[in-house]
């Protein structure tokens, strides 16, 4: 197993367990609102102290960019943290979370993990040596279809100025061409069931890097294409992802065009 891959298992291994002490008392944790929509419980940093307990005591000369404590450090290697992705299902019991670490080296992301507690599933992946599940190897599906995909989405939750129309357009279009959407509310473990195969497709517009480099490198490794909802590859820049089986993926990239330039363009004049 890649180096890089077995320290991010083990960290988002060590997050989960913290984020699970933490479960059955969510009613009086201390959370703090970072802005609309947005939020950040004791568990959250927690978890990603954690995690970079973890990382540092392998590699203490790496760099981080966490999710609540900011950028650490200066290297080559910077290790992205979402120690929490779906707070919000978090603090309701909703069950849909995960701990989401990918490594990247000079600006390519070279292993990632993604751990979902609840489950006690682990998604990993190293780059050119594929992707798994607890250890047993993941394809995304051989679904050719639209009108037999299952796709995922996430709502742009976190911008109050965001213009929703593009998007309900396209939600519109892509729920009357499809077998059915699904927006399960944490947008790392949305990827990693692309890459299982548990979804055909997801889009997505307004996330983080840290939302999106662990769970971008797995499907990609499970066979999947992934890219800015306009094609680029500047995804974890703009937050906007568009990913799939490569039928899939083509599928909705075509039937959503013009919704499509209307997001991006309107989030980036």
């Amino acid at each position: 197993m890649n180096a890089l891959q077995n320290v991010a298992i083990m960290a988002a291994r060590r997050g989960g367990n913290v984020l699970m002490r933490y479960l059955n008392r969510v009613d009086s944790l201390s959370v703090e609102k970072k802005g609309h929509n947005d939020f950040v419980s004791e568990a959250d940093r927690a978890a990603e102290a954690a995690v970079i307990e973890v990382i540092h005591r392998h590699y203490p000369d790496h760099a981080i960019l966490a999710e609540e404590s900011g950028t650490q450090g200066d290297s080559d290697t910077v290790w992205v943290i979402d120690p929490l992705d779906g707070t919000t299902n978090f603090l309701h019991g909703f069950p849909q979370f995960c701990v989401s670490i990918a490594a990247r080296v000079r600006g390519r992301t070279e292993a990632a993990a993604v751990y979902d507690p609840m489950r006690q599933e682990i998604f990993a992946a190293a780059r050119g040596e594929g992707a798994t599940l607890d250890d047993r190897k993941i394809r995304v599906s051989g679904r050719r279809e639209l009108e037999y995909a299952l796709i995922g989405t996430g709502f742009p939750f976190r911008q109050k100025d965001f213009d929703m129309g593009p998007y309900l357009a396209m939600l519109g279009k892509v729920v009357r061409n499809t077998a059915g959407v699904r927006r399960p509310g944490a947008a790392a473990l949305d990827l990693c069931y692309v890459a299982a195969g548990r979804l055909d497709g997801f889009w997505e517009a307004g996330l983080k890097a840290w939302d999106l480099a662990a769970g971008a490198l797995i499907i990609r490794e499970a066979g999947g294409i992934v890219s800015g909802l306009d094609g680029s590859e500047n995804y974890l820049d703009s937050g906007h992802v568009l990913c799939g089986t490569p039928r899939v993926y083509a599928g909705l990239a075509k039937l959503c065009a013009h919704d499509i330039k209307a997001i991006v363009w309107g989030q980036s004049p």
